[in-house]
């Protein structure tokens, strides 16, 4: 009679050895990701390692080496999750496949100091590093994590940039972009919904926006009512007072998805024509405005590329404190498609 699986040994780095002729320390470090083992090597260790169900013991692996084999990625639950979070956390976990490491989400609410979980993560050992986005000019989730040698990553650039690792979408190229593109299609009165202006992202934004619109000779008006952060029905409401006005703008630049589906919305129920009456430049991390309404000026944030690059970045600083972080800006073509 076959023995019930509950009680089938456990399979062990001896047992992957025993099914690739590997000695025991070569499977031990194929599966921790050791770069100097051939790469097929380590895959066909990985291979049979999920095929007989090998999982590692972490409280050995910790006493080991010291590791917890965990990266947390800390985020808002106040962000965008239809668009951007989700392929966000979609990537950095694809990032981390066939790694030794595994992806910890770690949340915080808006009412929260967000050093909260990163000092948690820190000094309980539950993590090897972070990566966490909505970075400040002078972070002080930077500052602490630098003061502490711990590893980390970040979506966004901090005024401590050129000492951590960091992904960055070129916000001020965007900004730019938007307003050249308005005012190539005539537009002269320009409203920038922008993100929270306590963000390095905002501010590189903003900067590219002024910049442009000085140089093209047209008007920005920086809405300070909402940001590209605020509720959808807030934003709608706000813009249905902007478009009643006489003095309306004819091009809206927004920071985020949800600002364009609601600058849009505004403009429908005012009896307004998008494309025609006034322009929409936006960015997405998933193609989808352009599907809902084809005359939205958008341009697509490679949040995929990101979230990879992230994991990457922070499994580098695990492994080789030492070495350059890893450093990215991905700048939008000058060109909409």
């Amino acid at each position: 009679m076959e023995k019930p699986v509950h009680d089938q040994p456990k399979p062990t780095l001896k047992t992957i050895a025993g099914l690739t002729g590997l000695a025991v320390p070569t499977v031990s470090r194929a599966l921790s990701g050791a770069e100097d083992i051939n790469i097929d090597t380590r895959a066909r260790v990985r291979a049979v390692a999920d095929q007989i169900g090998y999982v590692p013991n972490r409280a050995g692996v910790r006493l080991r080496t010291g590791r917890t084999n965990v990266i947390s990625l800390v985020m808002s639950t106040e962000h965008d999750v239809m668009n951007h979070t989700a392929k966000l956390i979609s990537s950095v976990a694809g990032g981390l496949r066939n790694t030794p490491f595994h992806l910890n989400i770690t949340p915080y609410f808006i009412d929260e100091d967000p050093m909260k979980p990163i000092r948690y993560i820190v000094e309980s050992g539950s993590a090897d590093a972070v990566i966490f986005n909505q970075i400040m000019p002078e972070d002080p989730r930077v500052r602490y994590l630098l003061d502490r040698n711990f590893p980390f990553a970040t979506h966004g650039r901090s005024a401590w940039s050129n000492t951590h690792a960091w992904f960055d979408f070129d916000n001020r190229a965007f900004g730019a972009l938007g307003v050249r593109s308005l005012a190539t299609r005539g537009r002269k009165r320009l409203l920038l919904i922008a993100p929270p202006m306590d963000q390095s992202y905002a501010l590189e934004m903003l900067g590219g926006c002024q910049d442009a619109a000085q140089a093209a000779g047209v008007d920005l008006i920086v809405q300070k009512d909402v940001t590209s952060d605020t509720p959808v029905d807030l934003i709608e409401a706000r813009m249905n007072a902007i478009f009643a006005d006489s003095q309306r703008p004819d091009g809206v630049i927004c920071g985020s998805t949800n600002a364009a589906l609601a600058a849009v919305a505004s403009i429908e129920t005012c009896g307004l024509v998008l494309g025609d009456s006034v322009d929409v430049y936006a960015k997405e991390a998933i193609t989808f405005l352009r599907r809902i309404r084809p005359r939205i000026l958008a341009i697509s944030e490679d949040v995929a590329a990101a979230g990879d690059f992230l994991a990457r970045a922070a499994m580098a600083r695990v492994r080789h404190p030492d070495a350059d972080p890893m450093q990215r800006l991905d700048t939008p073509p000058d060109a909409l498609s």
